[in-house]
């Protein structure tokens, strides 16, 4: 058989050449330079509480403006730091957490002592209940703000009235007494600093008990 040779014009050329571009997979388009794709977290893309579905995530801290953001926790504890002239000394009440001997200062026959405690019942109500014991003599308050705490400092001087006072046993009526206080209030619950002893010691002590109001701090 003979071959046939097939002669193609120039316009059959091209639509060849232009069938053969369209059938062609396109190349890669190149990322532009300096430009990162990154994906956006599960946390930024989910709605805040309360949002309906669908609705666009809220900026951080949006949420937390209105009347129902929580308000921060009342402390469950307090820590300090005991000036190192003070020694520690047996709880005799299960109702203390911590004890402390003050060294009597010249013209007292008796150290005084520091008890550190938690009740409930209000500044104001415990703050008379001192009072009382001291024959309902008006104490001295200070409203302090101490690394964030609310703290109410006491101070009451003059005789100490006979009975036990809490966490101590019964005893006689005393003169020339004072006590030195820190009262934390912690909202539903306070915490306590009470210097009682003879009024030359407490008020010896008055220096290193104003350092350990300014060391009062929430526990970390």
């Amino acid at each position: 058989m003979k071959k046939l040779a097939v002669l193609l014009t120039p316009a059959a050329l091209a639509a060849i050449a232009l069938v053969t571009a369209c059938n062609k997979p396109p190349d890669p388009i190149p990322a532009e330079q300096g430009v990162t794709t990154t994906t956006a977290s599960v946390s930024a893309a989910t709605p805040a509480p309360g949002l309906p579905p669908g609705h666009p995530a809220m900026p951080s801290g949006a949420m937390g403006t209105g009347a129902a953001a929580a308000a921060p926790a009342a402390p469950d504890d307090v820590a300090y730091d005991a000036p190192a002239s003070w020694v520690s000394a047996p709880n005799p009440s299960p109702m203390r957490k911590a004890t402390f001997k003050i060294p009597k200062a010249g013209g007292d026959t008796e150290d005084a002592e520091l008890a550190i405690s938690s009740a409930s019942g209000g500044v104001d109500a415990n703050i008379k209940r001192w009072e009382q014991q001291f024959g309902d003599a008006k104490a001295k308050t200070e409203l302090r703000t101490v690394n964030g705490l609310k703290v109410t400092v006491v101070e009451i001087k003059g005789k100490i009235a006979s009975g036990g006072m809490m966490g101590m046993p019964s005893t006689a009526a005393k003169d020339n007494q004072m006590l030195l206080g820190a009262v934390v209030d912690g909202g539903d619950r306070q915490h306590f600093f009470k210097m009682v002893g003879g009024e030359k010691t407490v008020t010896a002590a008055k220096k290193d008990f104003d350092k350990l109001v300014s060391s009062l701090h929430t526990p970390k």
